[in-house]
């Protein structure tokens, strides 16, 4: 027997600490419901749960982004709706002035509302912002010098911002593919012959009854992208493609020589035309025709730092700058890279092509029904792009709150506790130490059999 050392004592003595130990774990976790609240509960679930939470945060913050994204967009789009609204009654003015009724004072105070109207679309594109970001004069996208001379022009992500030079100096506008023209006088403008003329496929049957101006008519409602025209004055009869381009083609047969009125399509073999696009276009000092590529008066930047660049040809023989700005990122992921771009072209009066508009006498003011229609579907192409961006937007909210649900979901079977299997072990772990007490009294009362064999 030992008195200096109290083995059993210390036996139990360490029993009871490491009881201790594990209940006031157990207390701990209990408390704040957590299974990690310290690396050395789970090292390796605590790196794996802190990335889960950071990505968790991210995607949270993102989906707010996102919903950001949606509110600016909505009030670019509800001006855009005014300036909608706008043409859509300048052109009803611009339909009233081309009537006859009206004398010179009645048109002129037609012009002067449209006057107002165009000052207020400028108006509304200079001013309308979100959180002072202006969004509507072309900083967040594209704005052409001059909308008569180029129009309808675009940007990609590739495209850097600047300033662009387009020079049409040298350039020529595409052509439709064409056939026809002068035929004999004819005051009756019945055509002289009899038999069949064929265009792209299309039979027309055609005898010395037909009136010119009914064919013509005829043709047109029934070739698709085709367009015949008689000119009983000119004394000329044509027929053309819609568009312009290279990949415009026009085939006419006629099954008999001299069918209209001296117009000899027959032979037996179609009479081909096919149409040109423009040529001689140099952006930005790279040259012409260099690092672009044409699709009718349609022209495509393909090199440099305007690649991606888009727009369409009106006139040539002068040069008009495009200016491209910042596009609106939108970061829509928890990680780097993750965004998308927002752009929104100039839409006040220039960048429409409305700025001019004159309804002072009727020749312009009908002139001018055909500029407010492009500028309606300029600006409902840009509406469009708007709610497309917004329905993406949209569906990524959904998509960021699903993974954020699944992430969290996932971090909470890692890092929570199990609050039932806890208490389980807190059970355990205080039954273990009211034992270790009571051993450990009695641990403590073994080298008092000692002092017997003192006795």
């Amino acid at each position: 027997m030992r008195i200096n050392h109290n083995i059993s004592a210390l036996n139990t003595y360490s029993r009871l600490s490491a009881a201790n130990t594990m209940q006031s774990k157990s207390l701990e976790k209990l408390s704040s419901g957590m299974r990690i609240n310290r690396a050395g509960d789970d090292a390796a679930g605590l790196a794996i749960s802190e990335k889960m939470r950071a990505q968790i945060r991210g995607l949270e913050q993102a989906s707010r982004n996102a919903q950001d994204g949606i509110s600016m967009i909505q009030t670019a789009e509800g001006a855009l709706n005014e300036t909608q609204a706008i043409l859509q009654r300048m052109r009803e003015l611009a339909v009233q002035a081309t009537n006859d009724t009206n004398v010179d004072a009645d048109r002129q105070a037609l012009q002067d509302e449209i006057d107002q109207l165009v000052d207020e679309i400028d108006r509304i594109a200079n001013t309308t912002e979100f959180n002072t970001k202006n969004l509507l004069n072309g900083s967040l996208g594209v704005s052409v010098e001059d909308s008569s001379i180029v129009t309808k022009a675009s940007m990609s992500a590739d495209t850097q911002n600047g300033t662009y030079t387009v020079d049409l100096s040298g350039a020529t506008l595409g052509t439709t593919a064409n056939i026809g023209g002068a035929i004999a006088t004819d005051a009756s403008g019945l055509a002289q012959g009899t038999g069949t003329l064929t265009v792209n496929g299309v039979d027309f049957s055609i005898d010395t009854t037909t009136r010119l101006e009914d064919l013509a008519s005829d043709i047109t409602n029934k070739v698709n992208g085709v367009t015949a025209t008689y000119d009983s004055v000119a004394d000329t009869f044509n027929i053309e493609t819609d568009e312009v381009g290279a990949d415009q083609t026009l085939d006419v047969t006629a099954s008999a020589a001299n069918l209209i009125n001296g117009e000899d399509w027959s032979g037996g073999s179609a009479i081909s035309a096919t149409g040109t696009n423009i040529s001689g276009v140099n952006v930005d000092g790279m040259g012409a025709d260099t690092n672009v590529a044409y699709d009718g008066n349609k022209v495509i930047v393909t090199g440099g730092n305007s690649k991606g660049l888009e727009f369409e040809a009106l006139q040539v023989g002068s040069s008009v700058d495009i200016t491209v700005g910042d596009s609106a990122a939108l970061q829509i992921g928890a990680n780097e890279g993750q965004s998308m771009s927002i752009s929104i072209n100039a839409m006040d009066a220039s960048n429409l092509g409305v700025s001019s508009i004159d309804v002072t006498s009727a020749t312009s003011a009908e002139s001018s029904i055909t500029t407010i229609n492009d500028a309606i579907t300029t600006v409902s192409s840009e509406r469009a792009k708007l709610g497309a961006y917004q329905n993406r937007l949209e569906h990524t909210i959904n998509n960021l709150n699903t993974a954020s649900e699944n992430l969290t979901a996932s971090e909470s079977r890692i890092r929570d506790v199990d609050m039932a299997k806890e208490m389980m072990e807190f059970t355990k772990n205080n039954i273990l130490q009211q034992a270790a007490q009571a051993m450990l009294a009695q641990a403590q009362q073994q080298p008092q059999g000692v002092l017997q064999l003192l006795r």
